[in-house]
C-alpha cells in the first residue's frame, strides 16, 4: 500500500512541478504527516525530492529529474483504454493522435499488462449520445477547440432561442453531454461571473482572433459545468405539484422523470385504499409545460393543486376526449372509403 502511494507521490511532482504537503494529502487521501514520512522515505531512497519553504513553497523534484514509472496495476492499464471516446475524439480532430498515443502506451506497458489493456477495446464500446439521438457534429467545433488550445479570443455569431448575437469570447472549456457539445466562453476578461454557456451546434459563425488572453487561474471547468447545469435545471423546475399516483403511476413516474426531478421527488408513505399514494414533484415555468410532463402519466395520476395547473389538464384531456369522439366517425368513414376502393375490381389499361 505504501509502495502505491510513494509512486503517486513520484507521479505528481513529476506531472505539476511544486505540490504542498496538504495537496499531496488529499491526493493520496492520508494526512499531511504522512506525506512528510513518505518524502523522507523517498530521499532516502535517493530521490531527489527537496522542500520550497515560504507562502509559495511546497515539495519539487530536482530539475531534469525523471523517473520511468511501469508500476500501473492492472485495473489502471484497463482504465486507460476506457479513458478515449473514438467519436468525440475523431469530431475534435484527435482520433489519429489518439490511436497513435494508445499504441505507444501498449509498447510501453510491460508485457503482463499489455494483452488485458488491449482486449478492452475489444470488450467494451462507450456511446456518448443519449438514446434515440445522434451526435452532433457542430461546424466550428474543430476551430473552436484549436483556439481554445492555444487560449485566442473567438469571435461568434450565435442563435440562441430569443435572438441572433454576436459575442467576442475567451474558450475556457468544451463538453460533451448527451450527444451535444457545448462551449464555456468568458465575455470580457473580469471574473468568472461572465462565463456563459453556449452550444456549438448553434454558432453560425466562428473566427479566431490573434489576439491571445490570460486564462482564469481560479477558473475550474468541472465545477462551472456542474454548478451551470444545476442552475439550469432549477430555472426549469422553479415550482411544485401535489399528484396523486396510482403503484402504476409511481413506477412510471421513476422511469420517465429527468433525475433532477427524480431527486427531488417526495412520495408520501401512506397510501389510500386503493394503493394511491400523494407525491411532491418539482414542475417547469408554464402550467403548459407541467401539464405535457404529467400527461404521461396517463390516467394513472390526478393533480390535485396548484389549481391552475389541475384546470390546465382537465382542459387538455377533454379537448383531447373531444377530439376522438369527433375523430371516431371521421376515422371510420375514411377506413370504409379505403376498403370499399380496395374491393373494386381493377380495370385493365389498354395500349
Amino acid at each position: 500500500m505504501r509502495a502505491s502511494r510513494l509512486l503517486s507521490i513520484l507521479t505528481i511532482l513529476q506531472a505539476r512541478g511544486r505540490v504542498t504537503a496538504p495537496e499531496l494529502a488529499e491526493a493520496c487521501e492520508v494526512s499531511v504527516r504522512t506525506i512528510y514520512r513518505d518524502v523522507d522515505a523517498l530521499s532516502v531512497a535517493g530521490i531527489p525530492v527537496y522542500a520550497e519553504r515560504g507562502a509559495d513553497g511546497g515539495f519539487r523534484l530536482l530539475d531534469g529529474y525523471r523517473v520511468r514509472l511501469n508500476g500501473l496495476s492492472l485495473t489502471e492499464a484497463d482504465a486507460l483504454f476506457l479513458a478515449g471516446l473514438p467519436g468525440p475524439a475523431a469530431a475534435l480532430g484527435l482520433d489519429g493522435a489518439m490511436s497513435a498515443a494508445q499504441a505507444k502506451l501498449v509498447a510501453a506497458l510491460p508485457a503482463s499488462l499489455r494483452e488485458s489493456a488491449t482486449r478492452m477495446q475489444s470488450r467494451f464500446h462507450l456511446d456518448a449520445p443519449g438514446w434515440f439521438g445522434e451526435a452532433e457534429e457542430p461546424r466550428y467545433l474543430r476551430a473552436i477547440a484549436d483556439a481554445l488550445l492555444a487560449d485566442r479570443l473567438i469571435e461568434i455569431r450565435y442563435q440562441s432561442w430569443r435572438a441572433e448575437k454576436r459575442r467576442r469570447l475567451a474558450p475556457l472549456g468544451l463538453v460533451l453531454k448527451g450527444g451535444n457539445w457545448y462551449l464555456a466562453g468568458q465575455v470580457g476578461t473580469e471574473t468568472n461571473n461572465n462565463v456563459r454557456t453556449y452550444r456549438v451546434v448553434r454558432i453560425l459563425d466562428c473566427a479566431v482572433q490573434g489576439e491571445t488572453f490570460a486564462r482564469p487561474a481560479e477558473f475550474d471547468l468541472g465545477a462551472y459545468w456542474r454548478a451551470a447545469t444545476e442552475r439550469l435545471e432549477a430555472e426549469m423546475h422553479p415550482r411544485e405539484a401535489i399528484v396523486r399516483l396510482s403503484p402504476i403511476g409511481i413506477k412510471l413516474l421513476e422511469a420517465l422523470t429527468q433525475p433532477y426531478v427524480k431527486a427531488r421527488l417526495r412520495i408520501a408513505d401512506d397510501a389510500d385504499a386503493e394503493g394511491w399514494r400523494t407525491a411532491t414533484i418539482p414542475i417547469g415555468t408554464t402550467d403548459w409545460h407541467a401539464a405535457a410532463e404529467l400527461l404521461r402519466l396517463g390516467p394513472e395520476a390526478e393533480v390535485l393543486a396548484p389549481p391552475e395547473l389541475r384546470a390546465r389538464m382537465a382542459e387538455l384531456t377533454q379537448a383531447m376526449a373531444g377530439r376522438y369522439r369527433a375523430g371516431g366517425s371521421l376515422a371510420s368513414a375514411h377506413v370504409a372509403k379505403r376498403e370499399r376502393h380496395a374491393s373494386l375490381p381493377k380495370r385493365r389499361i389498354q395500349r
